[in-house]
């Protein structure tokens, strides 16, 4: 797990299949995506339009909208060649009637406003002129507004400079030109109505030829230009209202319903996502770009200023961010809505004759916002370079800057987009997966970080019957997420679908090992796909890389040679290998559950064998052993190794020997239980089980007791007998008890005097291999080579032996049965009892085994289908802590959540061994443990005691809130 605090909450639609890919819509040509960039944000534009007429009504009644839908038919774009990749995103669809305001006029109050729309001169008064809109000379005549149409509340004349810089000359011809036409203001009027035939949307429909013959070559493609601008946002618009009106109203009012109503509101909210936003902003800068056409045409000088104003809002920017980061989940929830609900698919398929759909899929609209920007870019990219540039035309100033903030923004939205088709790449690969039976594998897919790093083909060769030589081979598929590495054999079926079947178990990337990548290449022989009878004499060879991974704790085992079809694909393979373990090791470090405290790394030492025999070198020898106390208000701990128990008070690193035992067994330390005081350091050592006071052996480490007899006056012997093979001290319930085994009844020669322990009961017999106990709430587990046997500890004698896990089903069971053949030859090293009230009955316990574990019920019946979770490491000792559970082995010390044993964190070394894990699994008990320490020299090499201590979340900081008064003074 990735985070402190586990998130088990799935998204609001199960994982989903891969998607097909989308019809490209018909004369719409493909928006290639460049690299993309970080754009600096600018102000945010706050003003708003305020005409009901383009009010959006997304979620509430819609009767502000006028219902009667218009025919339409397939947009045919530019016929000017130059314009061919300039045309529509998409095809027109219905919509209702919109009126329009009708432009404000601005007159200059120096010069006269011009005059209304008359039949204008022949062009032949006009001259060999250039462009109109593009002539520079000096002048003092205006046209009858520069303002931005975008804003009418805004009178502030961004641009006004460049435009009035035209002579009176122009703006006579302009007027002259408008007059050529009769009926433009109806034919203008019935544009923006969409109720023009589709031939005619077109600027040199709407100009007479005589005004065409008016201006040149490259302002007739400039002016066709700018006109698309106008017909590409009308039908944008016209999209999104259809989107609105006939799929998420059609779906609110449909019934029955289509989509169970519980879940209606969130399936909107996932599919359309803030296409509301989207709409609202376009119908804004739609009513001002065409106030602007009424008011210039046939002649529009420039819209640029409006676009400008539009890509400069924050609200503009941040709405299609959202969008288009969103759109790949958006297109798979509804492809795979469609695929699983009859229901759904037959709407969509019906709303297809809808005038406004003309059979277009539901993903044609939902792409609309995605290819809206880069289809305005590749239009006003067009109607830059259509601009004289010899005259100071203000779009020469605009268009780079609305130009530079598009593209920007485009690019700035890339890796989201890539993200969002990662997420539903990963989504699919989820939901294929086939797992083994019998096993529980829990991958922490459910975190919301899981990604899908890379996937790709890989080949591995195989051996037969007749061994490597007849070069057998499995097609395979990689995948590599960001916390395990996946092989997968692909089976297609024959509805479309794909299942994928772990071939091998996941690969933790924290036991994940790189090898070779640069072995020669080799060949494989391949036969040709039609199967004849000569197959086999027509095979050719090709050349395939090999490279070779592994699993860290088991390397013989558990590694693989893949072959790949290129040098390329292999380096990709190294590389995406490379980047994913370093970034999953980082994320361990800086969010580990358990952190390593060094005790001390320099005073217990291991001769090396270069030493020589008979040397005067004096080192401590391994530790076997240890444990922590308090005595007198101050914490100590004692370390048993080779030469004798050591004694310091905690974090000093000051050790005194305080014993001569060599390599104790185990020990512990007993300060209280309930209100008695018991003082008792225990000792298991070549047999004996010995128990000496607290007080005195924390004063001995102190320096406070010089004589040995003073310690050994303390000396208590807990066992009868002098061949004990293990004792361990136990919390079970109310008691504190000290359980010990031992292999025959012959008493001590010297059984002492005293005798502060009493005997609990009296001793019971246990298979002859018995070697740990497990605590549990009332009773104890024995292990065994045959199992793990539950005891009542009050009464060992007559207590009845349940053997745990009760396989007695296995007979007629076939889960259980092939859980009895996994666990032959499986070592049991004890019982974890899982987190929550120990008293329902409903709760499990962790059986825990050398290679795997299982879940058991409180009366030891298999649960969870007999399933068994595999380690990754063969452990040889375990502890619990809290809702976690430590298996230890010489190289790794994994730690797994009990309740669903996903593997949360993993901490690598060298002869790592348990030394002390406490009588109770309480988060206050230490967990003690060795290590191959730093130290490494020619005399030998350290130990390392190490305390495994939990680490606790790191709270969201609280932002503080910002005194109004603070900044008053400086205006700010």
């Amino acid at each position: 797990m990735s985070n402190r605090t586990r998130r088990v909450p799935s998204p609001p639609l199960p994982p989903l299949p891969p998607r097909p890919e989308t019809e490209p819509i018909p004369n719409d040509p493909p928006i290639p995506f460049p690299e993309y960039s970080i754009e600096v944000t600018p102000p945010p534009y706050t003003e708003v339009d305020e005409n009901p007429a383009f009010s959006v009504t997304w979620d509430g009644d819609q009767s502000g909208t006028p219902q009667a839908a218009r025919p339409r038919v397939l947009s045919t774009g530019l016929s000017a060649a130059t314009l061919s990749r300039t045309r529509s995103a998409g095809a027109t669809t219905s919509g209702s009637y919109m009126p329009f305001p009708e432009p404000q006029i601005y007159p200059s109050t120096a010069y006269p406003p011009a005059p209304p729309l008359t039949r204008a001169r022949s062009h032949s008064h006009l001259g060999a002129s250039p462009p109109v809109g593009l002539r520079h000379q000096s002048s003092t005549s205006s046209f009858r507004s520069t303002a931005s149409s975008y804003n009418q509340e805004d009178n502030h004349d961004r641009y006004g400079s460049g435009y009035q810089e035209h002579n009176h000359g122009a703006d006579g011809l302009s007027r002259e030109l408008s007059n050529l036409s009769l009926d433009a203001e109806e034919s203008l009027r019935r544009f923006q109505a969409g109720e023009l035939p589709e031939n005619d949307q077109v600027w040199h429909r709407l100009v007479p030829p005589e005004a065409r013959d008016a201006l040149g070559k490259q302002e007739v493609q400039r002016q066709s230009v700018l006109f698309e601008v106008f017909k590409s946002e009308r039908e944008y618009v016209e999209d999104l209202q259809t989107v609105q009106e006939v799929f998420i109203q059609g779906l609110r009012t449909a019934s029955p319903p289509i989509i169970p109503p519980e879940y209606l509101q969130t399936y909107i909210k996932e599919v359309f996502g803030n296409l509301d936003i989207i709409l609202a902003q376009h119908k804004r800068m739609l009513a001002a770009l065409f106030a602007r056409q009424r008011e210039q045409h046939p002649l529009v000088q420039s819209v640029a200023d409006i676009i400008l104003d539009a890509v400069l809002g924050s609200e503009f920017r941040s709405a299609y961010e959202t969008y288009i980061k969103h759109y790949p989940l958006s297109e798979d929830y509804h492809r795979t809505e469609q695929k699983r609900n009859p229901a759904y698919r037959k709407f969509v398929q019906s709303v297809s004759t809808n005038p406004g759909i003309r059979k277009r899929d539901l993903v044609t609209f939902l792409s609309r916002p995605v290819t809206r920007l880069p289809r305005l870019s590749l239009l006003l990219e067009q109607i830059l370079k259509l601009t004289d540039q010899e005259y100071k035309h203000p779009d020469l100033e605009t268009l780079p800057i609305t130009l530079g903030i598009l593209g920007d923004f485009i690019k700035s939205t890339q890796p989201g987009i890539e993200v969002a088709e990662g997420k539903v790449k990963f989504w699919a690969l989820c939901e294929s997966l086939q797992y083994q039976s019998g096993e529980i594998i829990d991958l922490d897919l459910d975190d919301e970080s899981r990604t899908l790093v890379y996937s790709g083909p890989l080949a591995r060769q195989v051996r037969s019957d007749s061994g490597w030589s007849s070069q057998s081979w499995m097609e395979l598929t990689g995948s590599l997420l960001d916390n395990y590495f996946l092989l997968t054999r692909d089976e297609k079926r024959l509805d479309g679908t794909i299942k994928r079947h772990l071939v091998s178990r996941p690969l933790p990337l924290s036991y994940l090992r790189l090898g070779s990548f640069t072995d020669p290449p080799e060949t494989r022989r391949e036969k040709p796909e039609d199967g004849r009878l000569l197959d086999s004499f027509r095979s050719s060879t090709v050349t395939v890389y090999p490279f070779t991974i592994y699993h860290a704790s088991s390397r013989s085992t558990r590694r693989y040679t893949f072959y790949v079809a290129s040098e390329g694909i292999r380096k990709r393979w190294h590389s995406v290998l490379v980047d994913a373990i370093a970034v999953h090791k980082a994320r361990q470090e800086g969010n580990m559950w358990f952190y390593q405290r060094s005790l001390t790394d320099r005073f217990f030492r291991v001769m090396g064998p270069k030493v020589p025999y008979g040397s005067n070198i004096r080192l401590s020898g391994r530790v076997t052993s240890a444990v922590s106390f308090m005595s007198g208000g101050r914490k100590f701990i004692a370390v048993g190794c080779q030469t004798g128990i050591y004694v310091s008070a905690w974090g000093v690193e000051e050790y005194r020997r305080v014993f001569n035992y060599s390599n104790p067994t185990a020990m512990a330390a007993i300060r209280t239980v309930g209100p008695r005081v018991y003082n008792k350091f225990i000792v298991q050592s070549e047999g004996s089980l010995l128990a000496y006071s607290l007080d005195v052996v924390a004063q001995a480490a102190l320096g406070k007791v010089q004589s040995s007899r003073a310690i050994g006056d303390s000396m208590e012997r807990l066992a009868k007998h002098d061949q004990v093979v293990f004792f361990k001290h136990l919390s079970v319930g109310q008691w504190q008890l000290i359980m010990y085994g031992f292999q025959s009844p012959q008493p001590t020669s010297n059984p002492g005097s005293k005798n502060s322990f009493k005997p609990f009961g009296d001793p019971g017999y246990v298979p002859r291999d018995a070697f740990d106990i497990s605590p549990l709430l009332r009773t104890v587990g024995i292990c065994s080579k045959e199992g793990i046997v539950i005891l009542d500890p009050t009464n060992l004698t007559s207590s009845k032996h349940l053997l745990v896990p009760d396989l007695r089903d296995a007979p007629t069971n076939p889960s259980v049965n092939g859980l009895k053949s996994r666990l032959e030859g499986a070592r049991p090293l004890g019982l974890v009892p899982l987190p929550g009230n120990p008293h329902r009955k409903e709760n499990e316990i962790l059986v825990v085994y050398d290679l795997v574990g299982c879940y058991v019920t409180r009366q030891g019946v298999p649960s969870r289908a007999a399933g068994i979770i595999k380690w990754e490491t063969k452990a040889t000792s375990f502890a619990q802590r809290g809702s976690h559970v430590f298996l230890f082995s010489p190289q790794f010390i994994e730690i797994r959540n009990i309740t669903i044993g996903v593997i949360v964190q993993v901490i690598e070394g060298a002869d790592i061994r348990l030394l002390h894990a406490g009588p109770t699994y309480g988060e206050d008990e230490d967990i003690l443990m060795a290590m191959r320490g730093s130290k490494d020299d020619k005399d030998g090499t350290s130990e390392n005691i190490v305390e495994l201590a939990g680490t606790s979340a790191i709270p969201t900081p609280t932002p503080i809130a910002r005194t109004p008064s603070v900044w008053d003074e400086w205006d700010m």
